[in-house]
């Protein structure tokens, strides 16, 4: 087993998709250090409009090459609502398949879906 470092996690990422349908699927990603999360879902039209944006809010963690989601808050239409503890679908756990500072590879322990996310650069340049 590879033991990957939690602190690469750190920061923002962005990652994309299509679904069966040629519906761009974007994934923003935010890791903070103290073990919180917040992602933002927003599904796209193939003419680019936007479909769907979900924004959730929880707890994450890695240890060893295993990551772990739990989803504890939505914002929906700017007000946040406890998500539902006692739903299985707010519990996710992932293999770590890659992990470096400007990539992160990992699958779905159950539906084995693989996501690719990448570093989002603060700093573009020095102007």
């Amino acid at each position: 087993m590879t033991v990957y470092k939690r602190e690469l996690l750190f920061g923002r990422w962005i990652g994309n998709s299509y679904d069966q349908q040629g519906n761009e699927m974007v994934e923003h990603a935010h890791f903070f250090a103290d073990g919180s999360f917040e992602f933002c879902f927003m599904t796209h039209d193939e003419q680019g409009y936007l479909v769907e944006q979900v924004i959730e809010m929880g707890d994450w963690g890695l240890v060893g090459d295993i990551h772990f989601t739990v989803t504890k808050n939505e914002l929906i239409d700017e007000n946040i609502y406890a998500a539902d503890l006692a739903n299985e679908d707010n519990y996710h756990a992932y293999k770590v398949i890659q992990l470096s500072p400007d990539s992160f590879k990992y699958q779905h322990i159950i539906t084995e879906e693989s996501f690719i996310l990448k570093r989002v650069i603060d700093n573009i340049g020095h102007c």
